[in-house]
């Protein structure tokens, strides 16, 4: 039997990261309302995310089985998703069944500290898609969801665009932790889906400079058509002090760097989003690499940098990023390189593997 007639004979295809490189579609029960504010989403599209991938030195799930607790059981794929509304519980109120929504894909437990002091991305029980041991992703027909984890979108939004809230909701985050204010030169290092985005709401709060600096020219010119910002492309042969004078000096930016956003996780490019900054500058590492860099310690303290890690997103940040999707305060469109059929979703992984695209998406499970 082939994989796309075996699909339409099961409840629920789900695609099973089984091992390094190894992924199967296997069927799983349809979720049930448990509570009566859940929901049940019929999932539309789901995005490829670095995270899913091997890029660089950093390793993840698609080549490596994991990023830092490997997959022991096989797990269903996938955290960035969109989907419309076929079910919903008793006392559900803020969305209907047909509704189309873009999804948050983690669930907190509501008690601990973090979540009483509103830091519900900081739970340590919180319930990511996609996440070892135990918590399946979205790569699946049916989810099942908090009524208050789904957000309805405008009828004139593309389900494949809900896609992208889910990293739009990172680069809110990182601005918010940034406290760019109007008027800032905001340099951000790696011109991914994070570094695009990034670039997009920090021109939203107010930056007048956006500045992009990557190794790769290909991204680079589509940053500076997407986002009409200045970029460079960095020589991996200088080092960071060499790469910052260089910046600095093209741009004219001594003494006016306000915001590094370190959007790549390479350990080149935190030194230098360190040297870059001004006195008192802001610096957000949202970029995930190797879990021990060697940071220049003394600029940082000289300067007396405000530093920050971001981790997802917190309160308010995907309804902001809705409410600048649907007031098209930000275009998604652009940023979608491609969409695979569910029964093919690893060649997705292999082309963001491959550096191929800006957001590589997958479709869901057709009828």
């Amino acid at each position: 039997m082939n994989t796309e007639l075996l699909t339409t004979v099961m409840k629920n295809p789900s695609l099973f990261l089984a091992g390094p490189g190894t992924a199967r579609i296997q069927d799983r029960p349809v979720p049930t309302i448990s509570d009566p504010h859940d929901v049940i989403v019929r999932v539309c599209f789901v995005g490829v995310c670095g995270s899913d991938v091997r890029r660089g030195d950093a390793v993840h799930f698609w080549k490596h089985g994991g990023i830092q607790t490997p997959v022991s059981d096989p797990l269903v794929m996938g955290h960035e998703a969109s989907g419309t509304i076929c079910a919903i519980g008793s006392a559900v109120t803020s969305v209907k069944v047909g509704d189309r929504v873009a999804i948050e894909p983690g669930h907190p437990c509501r008690r601990c500290t973090a979540c009483k002091a509103g830091s519900y991305n900081l739970c340590p029980d919180i319930k990511f898609a996609s996440a070892p041991p135990d918590t399946h992703g979205l790569l699946t027909k049916f989810w099942k969801a908090p009524e208050d984890f789904v957000y309805k979108v405008s009828d004139e939004t593309g389900l494949d665009e809900e896609v992208l809230v889910e990293p739009l909701s990172v680069a809110v985050h990182t601005s918010r932790l940034a406290g760019i204010r109007p008027g800032d030169t905001v340099v951000i290092i790696g011109s991914g889906t994070i570094g695009l985005l990034s670039g997009a709401v920090a021109r939203i709060f107010g930056a007048h400079r956006v500045i992009l600096l990557d190794i790769a020219g290909e991204k680079l010119r589509f940053a500076a058509e997407y986002l009409g910002a200045e970029t460079r492309l960095l020589d991996m042969e200088a080092s960071p002090e060499e790469s910052s004078e260089a910046v600095l000096s093209q741009f004219d930016l001594h003494d006016r760097v306000d915001v590094v956003i370190e959007a790549s996780g390479a350990e080149a490019s935190v030194q230098l989003g360190i040297y870059l900054l001004r006195l008192g500058g802001s610096y957000v590492q949202t970029g995930v690499g190797k879990p021990k860099l060697s940071i220049p310690m003394l600029a940082l303290s000289e300067k007396e940098l405000r530093v920050r890690g971001c981790f997802r997103y917190g309160a308010g940040d995907f309804a902001l990023a809705v409410q600048l999707l649907d007031r098209r305060m930000v275009d998604l469109k652009p940023l979608i390189s491609s969409v695979t059929p569910f029964e093919r979703a690893p060649e997705a992984w292999d082309k963001t593997g491959r550096g191929e695209g800006i957001k590589n998406l997958v479709q869901g499970v057709l009828d």
